[in-house]
């Protein structure tokens, strides 16, 4: 124990004075994608170290240098912090990701097969684990899930025994494995609970909220089912033809060597008398024209079509916080068939089945904060949540260009933080912040929302966003229509 303990000290103190080595290399980049604060170039290198995040739309694929596949989905941030390949002695081999929030999914390469003891992938709260695996992991602040493609994975939460900084599988009593055989099944684990729970795939699955695309690949053996195609031949005609000649040769005249002959004459012709018939009259029988009566016209009613009423916007807490009770039914909601637009550690946001929001072609509109909760939670699970509150909110949509922009005071005991964001509109209502570190002067928070026409104009959005290096609010907000322009 001393001697493991030892070693991962003097690890810890070497890894920050070595340089930043080469991680892999993104073989497909689409959306908003950015490495380090820079926009993702297609077949440019990852570095060790370097902060992956990717906005509403932004997916990456990265081939590690082990030819393993590490993969980011929207509204995600992750980083690959070592990637040590030592191919001379494999049981060197030290490989750590981290998915800091979003969706990932990490396929095993070569190196990693080979040192399985060796390779860790944290989340806020959990260290997970492989055994040649490809598994796919969403993390908030708060909750981790993971389901397996191929392989087994074993989990951990946090705490005695279990930290972040150290390297390979917590195993131990509170561990817990899964396997791709356990087809249906997640195993999730919150912030200080004791161990991770077997749970049932749901809404609340990493592919349901961060959904992969065509493209991206499945992880299971494809078979080739090669047959072949079945060769087409022309038809060939033999064709026979029959002639038949019939030569019917007459003459009229005969040859008798010069000497006349005797002509009989031939015999009178009896012409018998003509018998004239009288013409026969046929009386055309009588027909009776039968009497057709029209069917009757039937008059189909007009095709009255219901009034669909438009949708609404259900928002609030989707599981206990401090002690306050759940307010949005998850499940019944999608039962209900609601959308789900957006989703964070506290909070969901849904809109109801009937008629969407239609996006304005022209104008502007402004709306004012009606309703708002925010929780603060800190990564030292010992510090407990705190409840803020929000003031000075504004909220203001540009139709011209399909823009929004808002900003309000996050206040919470004697602090008072400025939080912002602008973004762009699609057009059923749906809104979404642009990526924070792309443009931090304009933009500080993650936004995800929608409008809707009830009330005379509603929106609502979900937010989050890190205050320092070591806490995290979870907000929702509802605002009202205040003026057209």
């Amino acid at each position: 124990m001393l001697r493991q303990l030892l070693a991962t000290a003097i690890l810890a103190l070497a890894l920050p004075l070595a340089r930043a080595d080469v991680a892999g290399t993104i073989i497909f980049v689409a959306g908003q994608v950015n490495i380090a604060a820079r926009p993702a170039v297609l077949n440019s290198p990852v570095n060790e170290g370097e902060l992956i995040s990717t906005g509403g739309d932004g997916y990456i694929y990265i081939k590690t240098i082990d030819g393993g596949l590490f993969i980011v989905r929207p509204k995600s941030e992750a980083r690959i912090a070592t990637y040590h390949v030592d191919r001379v002695n494999p049981a060197n081999t030290v490989v750590k990701l981290e998915l800091l929030r979003g969706v990932a999914r990490s396929q095993s390469g070569d190196a990693v097969k080979q040192a399985r003891q060796n390779f860790r992938f944290n989340t806020p709260v959990a260290a997970i684990g492989v055994r040649g695996t490809d598994f796919t992991v969403f993390t908030d602040h708060e909750t981790s899930r993971v389901t397996v493609l191929t392989g087994r994975i074993t989990i951990s939460g946090f705490g005695e025994g279990c930290h972040p900084e150290g390297r390979g599988p917590c195993e131990g009593d509170m561990s817990r494995d899964l396997s791709a055989a356990q087809k249906g099944q997640l195993l999730q684990i919150r912030r200080g609970q004791a161990a991770p729970q077997l749970l049932q795939e749901s809404s609340l699955t990493p592919d349901v909220i961060a959904p992969p695309r065509v493209d991206e690949p499945s992880g299971k053996p494809v078979a080739n089912n090669n047959s072949a195609a079945p060769i087409s031949l022309d038809p060939q005609k033999n064709a026979s033809f029959q002639q038949a000649v019939n030569n019917a040769a007459a003459s009229g005249t005969g040859q008798n060597g010069g000497k006349n002959q005797e002509t009989t004459p031939p015999p009178a012709v009896v012409t018998p008398p003509v018998v004239v018939t009288p013409p026969v009259v046929v009386v055309p029988p009588v027909v009776e024209v039968p009497v057709v009566t029209p069917p009757p016209v039937e008059v189909t009613p007009p095709v009255v079509v219901p009034d669909v009423p438009a949708s609404k916007i259900v928002w609030g807490r989707w599981q206990p916080v401090i002690n306050q009770a759940v307010v949005v039914d998850f499940v019944g909601e999608l039962n209900r068939k609601s959308t789900l637009i957006a989703q964070n550690a506290d909070f969901a946001l849904f809109r109801t089945e009937g008629k969407e929001y239609v996006v304005p072609e022209r104008g502007s509109v402004g709306f004012t904060l009606q309703n708002s909760e925010a929780y603060i939670h800190n990564d030292n699970i010992i510090v407990p949540t705190t409840a803020a509150k929000l003031e000075n909110g504004l909220l203001n949509f540009n139709f011209d260009n399909r823009t929004f922009a808002t900003s309000f005071d996050l206040v919470s005991n004697t602090e008072r933080v400025e939080l912002k964001a602008r973004g762009q509109v699609v057009a059923d209502g749906r809104f979404s912040g642009e990526n924070r570190f792309l443009n931090p002067t304009t933009t500080n928070m993650w936004v995800d929302g929608v409008l809707s026409s009830e009330n005379g104009g509603t929106a609502a959005y979900l937010f989050n966003t890190r205050l320092g290096s070591d806490r995290t609010v979870y907000g929702a907000t509802q605002w009202g229509k205040s003026a057209v322009k």
